[in-house]
């Protein structure tokens, strides 16, 4: 059997030559941290926001829940009418 012959793979070039031009490598430093700041605030107003909306949420599940300990027929359906072990 004859020997093949086998190529010598060329030196493969570092890999930031291959890497296109990512918009965080042209955008300078000072703009990065402008868009980091104001990322970080809208998700702190969208935190805000959701921390208000439970809120408000509670506040009319417990306005309901008064109103309906204050209707006499929605207490007499709802209670147990068991009166023998009040006897």
């Amino acid at each position: 059997m004859a020997k093949k012959n086998r190529a010598i793979p060329a030196p493969k070039k570092s890999d930031s030559e291959y890497k296109p031009a990512t918009l965080k490598d042209l955008l300078s430093s000072d703009i990065l941290e402008q868009l980091k700041s104001q990322a970080d605030e809208m998700k702190a107003e969208e935190k805000k926001k959701k921390e208000e909306q439970e809120l408000m949420k509670a506040e009319a599940r417990k306005q309901e829940q008064k109103k309906l300990d204050n209707n006499f027929e929605h207490l007499l359906e709802n209670s147990n009418m068991d009166w023998h072990k009040y006897k």
